[in-house]
C-alpha cells in the first residue's frame, strides 16, 4: 500500500527479518477488520496512513476514517488496536486516529 510506511527492519542470526514478518503478520491482522458499512478491509480502504514497529514489538498505527461522522468512529478504532495486539510478538499497539 502507497501511504503505509515500512517499517525499520533487523536482521537475527539465522539472516531472516522478524520485523519484517512481524509487520506482515500485522498487517494481515488489520485485514481482518472490515467497515461495517463497507464490504473492504481498513487497511484496503487505505484508512492506515502509517504503520510503524519498533524493537521491542510496540506498534504506533495512524488511521483515519472513512468520513468525520462515521458511525463506527468509536469502534473502528478499537477493533484494529485489538486486532493487532492479538498477533504474536506485539507487546502493546497504540492507534492515532488522524484526519
Amino acid at each position: 500500500m502507497t501511504g503505509v510506511e515500512q517499517a525499520t527492519s533487523s536482521t537475527d542470526n539465522t539472516g531472516s527479518l522478524p520485523q519484517e514478518r512481524l509487520r506482515d503478520e500485522v498487517i494481515g491482522a488489520i485485514k481482518c477488520v472490515y467497515d461495517p458499512e463497507i464490504p473492504v478491509d481498513v487497511y484496503e480502504l487505505g484508512l492506515i496512513y502509517k504503520l510503524d514497529i519498533d524493537e521491542q514489538g510496540h506498534v504506533s498505527i495512524d488511521m483515519t476514517l472513512t468520513a468525520p461522522a462515521c458511525p463506527v468512529a468509536d469502534t473502528l478504532p478499537a477493533m484494529v488496536k485489538q486486532a493487532v495486539e492479538r498477533v504474536a510478538g506485539v507487546a502493546s499497539c497504540a492507534i492515532e486516529l488522524v484526519w
